[in-house]
């Protein structure tokens, strides 16, 4: 069906609005996308692309309040130790204090020998100048040129035409290439900023004559870097730019060709993906997606979207929260709660649907585990709701599942089991979740594991000793013909009184001295399980017409059934 915007099916309710989106243009009315015959749709990632961090310098530059040589140090070494190879440290003409960080990286051997830094330079000889001062005694460098290309950009904020631009990078390069130290593995790379709404023919152009000028080859490659420094139009449309450029650049061999998305429109981490899909080797990103406007393309989520795909994302986040930690103290930003991977509330359900699935879907991962014979931390992972495994990532299974209001008796049942133990029987679970809604309704917060322990407690528990009727002592013996029999003393009110019964078992026989104590009690279902050196039982009884479940603890399984039944009975005396 063909609609206009203003002709919507009779199910679209929805309306022109105020809105002047009449001043904006469509991308393809802006920049010339001239691939055919796309491959990238068809591609999958098999293979992590080399990650560039640029916290260093353009996350730095998106900062109210840039960062100082210790932080900018604590930052590196973290970058360092979870495994990025190529780091853009920063942009040594722009203040003193990025000159004299490169300077500190330079002359006190906090570079690895398998750590190459990035410097980052404009196209003007004196500041070309003072960025190779800057690198002076680094063993190997890459110097990273940039001019900005396209024609809004050449119009409005450089005021020059293409040949005027194409003469002011010649001249820039061939400078670079003069500063250069021989003695040094330094290697060049070229932004054409605003890559993505540049013609494709003047970044071919520009580009080619930079690798030729260079005289890279496969074992001193030169870095042609891509970036959507405003996006503009979907992450299809940038693949396809990028994939024109893959397919058409010139000593294919001899260039790495990267990306550097932004998120102006909230697609960066899609247009990196798709980017790496079209022939993309490199990716430019911050760590947690830092950068000016809307950040820079976010280098943990590309990373651990490759890793839930079963490809080995090549740096280590096992320690999540660590980095998010770190992170936050350098940049003096918080990290969202909801951030993909590594927000605090991401692995955590709320939901009751969600934490039932969850807790089966774990229950089931711990019996595969078992029956292969792998511990739980190396068999397939195949969780519901959950991507990856917490554990992963270094978070505990603690805070998978938190109750409120909006939870079910999945989630309550979870965490009454992992805090305190308790293993409550299928059918009992949605008595003792309406329980917990009721007080989380009233509250308007979640409940922690120790208030549901707490709530447990004294709604079964403690009615099994300290209700309306207690069990103020009480044994039971086999008798002669096999059955058992149940002798106690009960206190109702003021009243104490003895009582005995008889039955096949202890559970019985007490039922039995219960009925001549005037309590009319049916147990319905029972179950017992270890806990703390004992054991707790539940029982569902009807008492005096009413049915409802009752918990006790006790040495021994028949000591916890005789206190759940007692539960039960007190729990219905105060209905």
């Amino acid at each position: 069906m063909t609609t206009t915007p203003y002709e919507r099916p009779l199910w679209n309710p929805q309306r022109p609005s105020p809105m002047p989106f009449h001043r904006y243009r469509p991308f393809d009315e802006r920049v010339d996308v001239p691939v055919t015959g796309r491959s990238w749709p068809s591609g999958r990632l098999r293979q992590a692309p080399l990650w560039v961090p640029v916290d260093l310098r353009d996350g730095n530059q998106a900062l109210a309040e840039p960062m100082d040589t210790p932080r900018k140090r604590r930052f590196f070494d973290l970058l360092v130790a979870t495994g990025f190879k190529e780091i853009e440290v920063g942009y040594p003409s722009a203040s003193r204090t990025d000159f004299d960080f490169v300077r500190h990286l330079a002359t006190s051997g906090a570079v690895p020998d398998d750590v190459t830094p990035v410097v980052f330079t404009p196209a003007r000889l004196d500041l070309i100048d003072r960025t190779f001062d800057a690198i002076a005694g680094l063993p190997r460098a890459v110097v990273h040129l940039y001019v900005a290309t396209s024609p809004v950009w050449r119009d409005v904020v450089l005021g020059r035409g293409r040949d005027e631009l194409r003469r002011t990078v010649r001249e820039a390069a061939e400078h670079m290439a003069r500063r250069a130290d021989p003695a040094a593995y330094v290697r060049f790379q070229f932004s054409p900023e605003t890559f993505n709404l540049t013609e494709p023919d003047f970044v071919l152009e520009l580009c080619d004559g930079l690798t030729e000028l260079w005289d890279a080859s496969p074992d001193r490659p030169v870095t042609h870097n891509l970036p959507a420094t405003v996006e503009i139009a979907t992450p299809n449309v940038y693949a396809d730019q990028i994939e024109y450029m893959h397919r058409h650049l010139a000593r294919r061999d001899s260039v790495i060709l990267s990306v550097h998305p932004h998120n102006d429109r909230g697609t960066g981490v899609a247009c990196a993906e798709l980017a790496v899909l079209a022939g993309a080797q490199r990716v430019e990103g911050c760590l947690f997606g830092n950068g000016e406007r809307t950040g820079n393309v976010d280098l943990v989520t590309l990373a651990l979207n490759l890793y839930a795909q079963g490809v080995d994302p090549m740096v280590d986040l096992s320690d999540i929260d660590t980095v998010r930690d770190t992170v936050e103290h350098c940049n003096r930003l918080p990290v969202h709660v909801r951030h993909p991977y590594a927000g605090e509330l991401v692995y955590t359900a709320f939901s009751g649907t969600h934490q039932d699935a969850i807790s089966k879907g774990l229950a089931r991962h711990a019996r595969a585990a078992a029956e292969a014979g792998v511990p739980e931390g190396e068999a397939p992972w195949a969780v519901p709701y959950l991507p990856i495994d917490p554990a992963d990532v270094g978070r505990s299974y603690e805070a998978v599942i938190r109750v409120n209001s909006q939870s079910g008796k999945g989630g309550v049942a979870y965490l009454l089991r992992t805090h305190a133990g308790y293993d409550l029987p299928p059918r009992m679970r949605p008595e003792f979740a309406r329980l917990v809604q009721e007080a989380t309704d009233d509250s308007g917060r979640e409940a922690t594991g120790k208030e549901l322990h707490e709530l447990f407690r004294t709604t079964y528990l403690d009615d099994g000793g300290d209700g309306a009727v207690r069990l103020a002592a009480w044994s039971a013996h086999p008798d002669p013909s096999g059955g058992h029999r149940f002798v106690c003393t009960l206190e109702t009110g003021d009243r104490t009184t003895d009582h005995e019964g008889t039955g096949e078992d202890t559970l019985t026989a007490f039922v039995d001295a219960l009925a001549g104590a005037g309590f009319a009690v049916e147990v319905l279902e029972t179950s017992v399980h270890p806990v703390d050196g004992g054991c707790v039982a539940y029982a569902k009884c009807r008492v005096g017409g009413r049915t409802l479940w009752g918990a006790g603890e006790g040495r021994s399984a028949p000591a916890a059934t005789v206190r759940a039944v007692l539960s039960a009975v007190n729990r219905a005396a105060v209905r």
